[in-house]
């Protein structure tokens, strides 16, 4: 057990860990060469749903019991959670996959025109039926990293220095030169500008060729993702899955057919084959990754579960293996 920590990589992991190790009294130093939050970091492109419910329609059931503390994690750090919840809608010919998702996600209420309506007027221009997930919020991805950032250092946080006590590797998908089992899931995201379209929450618009979903970040900036590609490559987007972005996005809305491309990102996010994370031990070093699309739903839980290894030395619950005697 050490009060004196190094932790590598400054991402969404790595801050996180910061946050939770600092506010138990530890001494933390945190390490990344390309310093402060930026577009270098795979959360960077995040959209920063915090989404337990919807995550559970095909996730492992431990992901959406730990995600479901995300939320209140983030704003006992300062973070701006906005508790809207979450719309799900199908086009006509998918309704099925509608109604699929609503039985997969018993925390839904499904919706009639009106009330669709009554939460998201211009959705009801165009849908009849959706799910609500009223439990869910979104957050800011980059608003949060940088605000966490300037947090931390006022908290006595070192950025930069020297390796000391025990060292926590939060690097992400670079740590594949140890955690040989690592892999790139690659996702594309765009941010564009539509005035012509109000929406107050996360909408997921369910297709079986690309699902997508679309983020409000205010004054009329949306962030738009879904592309799950498996691959190692981090920083090439595709026409297709741009074509698909912008395609998908014109389906949920034709008014988006209009809007400003301000950019376009794409990063490679970590993950291990079942697609959990893991705290993992090889020597003295302990290894923090695999958060995979569930950054900021996960990050905090896997921040919890490791302070409380490092400075109580109890073991966590889940996602812990110890591989100091292989």
């Amino acid at each position: 057990m050490s009060d004196i920590c190094t932790i590598i990589g400054g991402g969404v992991c790595g801050l996180a860990m910061a946050a939770e190790l600092s506010s138990r009294g530890a001494q933390v130093t945190v390490i990344d060469p390309n310093g402060a939050p930026g577009d270098h970091a795979c959360s960077w492109w995040a959209g920063g749903m915090l989404a337990p419910d919807c995550e559970g329609v095909s996730a492992e059931p431990e992901i959406v019991r730990q995600g479901r503390k995300a939320a209140a994690w983030w704003e006992s750090q300062g973070g701006t959670v906005h508790h809207e919840g979450t719309i799900v809608v199908a086009l006509g010919r998918d309704q099925s996959d509608l109604t699929t998702f609503a039985r997969r996600a018993p925390n839904g209420q499904t919706l009639s025109k009106a009330q669709i309506g009554a939460l998201e007027p211009h959705l009801a221009e165009r849908y009849s039926k959706a799910l609500f997930l009223p439990d869910e919020g979104h957050l800011d991805p980059r608003a949060t990293l940088t605000a966490l950032h300037e947090r931390l250092s006022q908290r006595g946080v070192r950025f930069g220095g020297d390796i000391a006590g025990q060292v926590i590797d939060c690097r992400g998908l670079v740590a594949r030169d140890t955690l040989r089992d690592l892999r790139g899931v690659k996702g594309e995201m765009l941010v564009i500008r539509s005035p012509d379209v109000t929406l107050s929450r996360p909408v997921r618009l369910l297709h079986p060729r690309f699902p997508l979903y679309v983020v409000p970040r205010g004054d009329g900036v949306f962030m738009l993702g879904a592309t799950q590609i498996e691959t190692s490559e981090r920083g090439r987007a595709t026409l297709r899955s741009v074509m698909e972005l912008m395609n998908a996005a014109y389906a949920l809305h034709p008014a988006f057919g209009e809007a400003e491309l301000l950019e376009i990102g794409v990063d490679a996010r970590p993950a291990f084959p079942d697609n959990q994370p893991r705290i993992r031990r090889i020597g003295e070093r302990i290894y923090a990754n695999g958060l995979f699309r569930h950054g900021f739903l996960l990050a905090p839980a896997v921040a919890q579960m490791t302070a409380d290894l490092v400075l109580e030395g109890k073991i966590p619950e889940v996602w812990y293996e110890d591989h100091r005697e292989r």
